[in-house]
């Protein structure tokens, strides 16, 4: 039998600066949003599905945020959240703000949450750049923060 070289993970898998080797905290929250958000579209509270770590787009290579809430009619994400800690968080701001503005995915809104302070950063279509500190999802009408 001939077999190729192994491919490695990171060539498969598009993954931002912490990868594969996430610590456990910042897997646990990714579990915790997914776990507390999914009840919510269970019972069509809210009309999105959570998924954790799931490619914006099927298809192509696309980026890949912690969780994105997503909309099976339209075939868009239209809420994605991002988990880091503190050396992360300019860097995952950026990404989202970027995703958001380049209006090439559909996203509405999008979150980042520094699990070292507890803080949380919107930001929402057409903000103009500047995230604000809210854990409030206007799209979804859910305070995320409940289930970190």
């Amino acid at each position: 039998m001939n077999y190729s070289h192994p491919i490695s993970l990171k060539t498969l898998v598009q993954e931002d600066d912490i990868g594969v080797n996430a610590p456990i905290i910042h897997q646990s929250v990714i579990a915790r949003l997914t776990a507390g958000l999914y009840p919510l579209y269970q019972s069509k509270k809210i009309p999105f599905e959570p998924l954790p770590e799931t490619m914006l787009t099927e298809g192509y290579s696309s980026p890949v945020p912690d969780v994105l809430l997503y909309d099976h009619q339209t075939e868009e994400a239209k809420v994605i959240i991002e988990v880091c800690q503190n050396s992360g968080l300019k860097h995952d701001t950026s990404k989202i703000v970027k995703l958001i503005e380049d209006n090439a995915y559909g996203i509405l809104e999008g979150f980042v949450f520094n699990y070292k302070t507890q803080q949380w950063l919107r930001y929402r279509l057409g903000d103009g750049g500047v995230a604000t500190n809210s854990s409030f999802s206007e799209v979804l009408q859910v305070d995320l923060n409940t289930f970190v």
